[in-house]
């Protein structure tokens, strides 16, 4: 009888310990998909960040030209904010007299680096840019542009683009 209870209760001891590992490796399991589906929804809203950037960088109507500009500008920060605000003062004016239409659209993106705070992003687009000098016809346009991210007030800004290839 005696030897008995001796294994039921080291039969019972094992089963709490495997109950305890088990919970132990399905609550880390766990915390592993909602990692996983954090960093999924994060490249997911770089991507669609810098899709957003690059479209409205490559869109510009110069019978609507602010427009255009004011788009670049609610997606960008930091220095590429300023540089951009200094290097769209006569933009407007020229796009008039050039009759300038580009239209273009992202062809594919794809995040270079990321972490919970910045990103890079390298997107290629295509599309046709008319004006003056083409004779008002669109001539085809191909760009990869490289953009830099950062999170900021709960959004994905540009902090820096660069054509690159």
């Amino acid at each position: 009888m005696r030897r008995r209870n001796v294994v039921l209760y080291v039969f019972a001891l094992l089963l709490a310990c495997g109950v305890i590992i088990g919970g132990f490796y399905v609550a880390r399991a766990h915390q592993d998909r909602q990692r996983a589906a954090a960093e999924q929804e994060r490249y997911g809203d770089v991507l669609a960040a810098a899709r957003k950037e690059t479209e409205a960088f490559v869109n510009i109507d110069y019978q609507d030209a602010q427009a255009s500009i004011d788009a670049v500008a609610a997606g960008a920060t930091g220095d590429f904010a300023k540089q951009y605000d200094t290097s769209t003062k006569d933009v407007v004016k020229i796009l008039t007299q050039a009759k300038s239409v580009m239209e273009g659209k992202v062809l594919w993106a794809g995040v270079v680096d990321t972490d919970k705070d910045s990103a890079t992003v390298i997107v290629a687009t295509t599309g046709t840019v008319a004006n003056t000098s083409t004779g008002n016809k669109p001539v085809a346009r191909q760009f990869r542009i490289k953009l830099d991210l950062v999170r900021e007030d709960d959004a994905w800004k540009t902090s820096n683009v660069e054509f690159v290839g």
